[in-house]
C-alpha cells in the first residue's frame, strides 16, 4: 500500500536511498565518465525507488522540475565539480531564489574492474529550502547596502555591476521591490548563462549549519 509522498518523507527516503546506493554497484555504469548520463541514472533509480511506496506526481519538461506538487527539482552533481544547470526564468532568481527546492546528491563514481561495475559513492545528500536558492554574492551584497541604510540608486548600482540580465527600466523595479521586501541569504553559486548554472561547493559546506539547508546524510 503507497502513501502519498510528502516533503518529510522524501527527505528521509532520500537518506535511506543514498546509504542503499552507495552499497550497490551498478554494470551500466561500468567505464562511464558522462556526467549527465550519471545523473540521469541516478535520478531514475531515486525516483523508481520513491515510486514503490509513495505516490506522487511525477515532472516533466513542461513542468520544469522533477517533484511539482513538492516543489522540488532533484539535483544530481559530481563531487570533483558539484554544479549543474537549471532553466533561465527570470533575473529576479539570483535575488529571491529558484522558486523552489532543491534536492542534492553528490556522488563519487569509481569502477570496481573486478566485478564490472560502476559504484556510486553518496557523499552528502543535501536539502535546501526554496529561500536559501538565490546567488550568494549578490544577495549579500544587497543585505550589506540595506544595512548601511543605502537607498534605491545604490541598490540599482549593484545590480547593474553584478551584471543581472536586466535593462534600467527592470532594474529600477527589481530595487523598488527590493527595497520593500528584502531578500534572504541565498547559498548557491549563480552564473550568468542561457540557463543558470548553479555551484554547490558552499552549500556543502554550510549543510546542517545553516536554517533551510538540510544534511540528510
Amino acid at each position: 500500500m503507497t502513501s502519498e509522498l510528502s516533503l518529510k518523507f522524501l527527505q528521509s527516503e532520500a537518506a535511506n536511498f543514498a546509504q542503499l546506493q552507495t552499497q550497490y554497484g551498478e554494470p551500466k555504469l561500468y567505464g562511464v565518465t558522462d556526467g549527465k548520463a550519471v545523473g540521469t541514472y541516478l535520478e531514475q533509480a531515486f525516483t523508481t525507488y520513491l515510486s514503490k511506496n509513495y505516490y506522487y506526481e511525477q515532472g516533466n519538461s513542461a513542468l520544469g522540475i522533477d517533484l511539482p506538487k513538492l516543489n522540488v527539482d532533484i539535483k544530481v552533481t559530481s563531487l570533483k565539480q558539484p554544479q549543474s544547470s537549471c532553466p533561465f526564468q527570470s533575473a529576479a532568481q539570483k535575488v529571491y531564489g529558484l522558486g523552489y527546492h532543491l534536492l542534492v546528491f553528490v556522488y563519487e563514481k569509481y569502477d570496481d574492474h573486478q566485478h564490472q561495475t560502476g559504484k556510486l559513492d553518496i557523499k552528502h545528500t543535501i536539502f535546501v529550502n526554496q529561500d536559501r536558492t538565490a546567488d550568494f554574492q549578490t544577495t549579500k551584497g544587497i543585505l550589506d547596502i540595506l544595512t548601511r541604510d543605502g537607498n534605491k540608486d545604490d541598490v540599482i548600482a549593484f545590480l547593474l555591476e553584478r551584471n543581472l540580465p536586466v535593462d534600467d527600466i527592470g532594474a529600477d523595479q527589481m530595487a523598488q521591490r527590493i527595497l520593500q521586501s528584502p531578500p534572504r541569504q541565498g547559498y548557491i553559486t549563480i552564473s550568468n548563462a542561457l540557463q543558470w548554472r548553479l555551484q554547490y561547493s558552499r552549500v556543502i559546506q554550510q549543510a546542517g549549519t545553516i536554517n533551510g539547508i538540510a544534511k540528510l546524510r
